[in-house]
């Protein structure tokens, strides 16, 4: 009967574990399929979820987002905060934005984990049109 309980209690908390998205994520680049930078996602006390770049690793061409257009503009990319605001709604998390810094853009942003996977999508107005990246969970 122990086993029996204790297998559940594991499986229960493996479960869960793939419903959360914090932690460190490698990102890929769209145009190499490179790694490009390692993400941490965190949960702040307004219990929403942050992501910033923890390293790059691919050098950028400017250090700095020069194209932000908000408390981000000129700042360092290493450092900067590019998901903001992700509530978690069941098995996702969404009502966040997400910037490249590479082009400055903002976009409503929702996420989705898949084992060690996080699909992150993009998008301007309605979710059917945006960009959809597949990151890897780092260890």
């Amino acid at each position: 009967m122990r086993k029996l309980l204790f297998t559940l209690a594991l499986s229960l908390a493996s479960v869960m574990s793939f419903a959360q998205i914090e932690g460190k994520w490698r990102t890929i680049d769209d145009e190499t399929g490179k790694p490009k930078s390692i993400v941490e996602i965190f949960k702040k006390t307004d219990g929403k979820y942050y992501g910033k770049v923890i390293q790059l690793l691919i050098k950028p061409q400017n250090p700095n987002c020069v194209d932000c257009k908000d408390d981000r503009k000129d700042k360092p990319i290493l450092g900067m905060e590019v998901i903001r605001g992700l509530k978690k709604d069941g098995d996702e998390f969404n009502g966040g934005t997400i910037t490249n810094p590479k082009n400055g853009k903002t976009y409503k942003c929702f996420a989705t984990r898949n084992g060690d996977k996080l699909t992150v999508k993009g998008y301007i107005g309605i979710s059917l049109i945006g960009k959809t990246q597949t990151w890897e969970k780092v260890d």
